[in-house]
């Protein structure tokens, strides 16, 4: 979310976390870019006037980049002039503020749901399959449906099978931008996971970290 007003800022973050989203949170528009390129997001919530960059200016930096998530504009401005040029630069949808967060929240959903159709394929290593479009994995004979850190922990080993990722490499994923790091988290969720699927499932490796086999499903 890249947003400068704090109080509304706040709110949603507080809102999306108790709807089972990790965000990360940057307040000018030259360190939103930044994020953007440098980490991959499932979706971003783009505000248009922000200090140092502005949402537009964001959106054509962005327009070649491979790691450009699906895009929601969030802002006050309702001129169709504006909302055109958002469009036309590349955002996935346009929110006008104030609005609800029931509404936020279908909007996220609906444009990462068009983005996972276009882009996203079953992911498949040895006995597992996760399906990045509904959160369901299954591991041999079990089928479940994830949470969003079970998700973003699975996800990540599953990008990378056969490649070890320490402790902080998945914090990274399950963490928001200045989020207090819980000691145990990485623990938490991996034994979760195990607990659902089985010990197989994912591999710890004493010391460096977990990992899922390579191999063809």
């Amino acid at each position: 979310m890249i947003e400068d007003d704090a109080m509304f800022g706040k709110a949603l973050v507080r809102g999306l976390g108790q709807n089972g989203m990790t965000v990360d949170w940057i307040r000018d528009g030259s360190d939103g870019l930044a994020a953007l390129t440098r980490a991959e997001h499932a979706a971003a919530l783009l505000d248009i006037g922000l200090p140092e960059m502005s949402g537009f200016e964001i959106l054509k930096a962005m327009r070649s980049s491979r790691r450009m998530p699906p895009i929601l504009i969030i802002t006050a401005r309702d001129h169709v002039e504006d909302i055109v040029a958002g469009l036309d630069l590349g955002a996935d949808d346009y929110l006008i503020k104030p609005f609800d967060l029931r509404t936020l929240l279908a909007r996220i959903r609906a444009v990462v749901r068009r983005t996972n159709a276009r882009t996203s394929a079953l992911m498949t290593s040895k006995d597992i399959a996760l399906n990045p479009s509904t959160y369901v994995a299954t591991f041999r004979d079990v089928e479940a449906t994830l949470s969003a850190r079970e998700f973003s922990v699975l996800y990540a080993l599953m990008e990378h099978p056969g490649t070890i990722l320490s402790r902080s490499q998945i914090e990274m994923r399950i963490y928001g931008w200045g989020e207090e790091i819980q000691s145990n988290a990485v623990d938490v969720v991996i034994h979760g996971l195990r607990k659902k699927f089985g010990k197989d499932m994912i591999h710890n490796i004493r010391g460096a970290g977990w990992v899922v086999i390579k191999g063809e499903s």
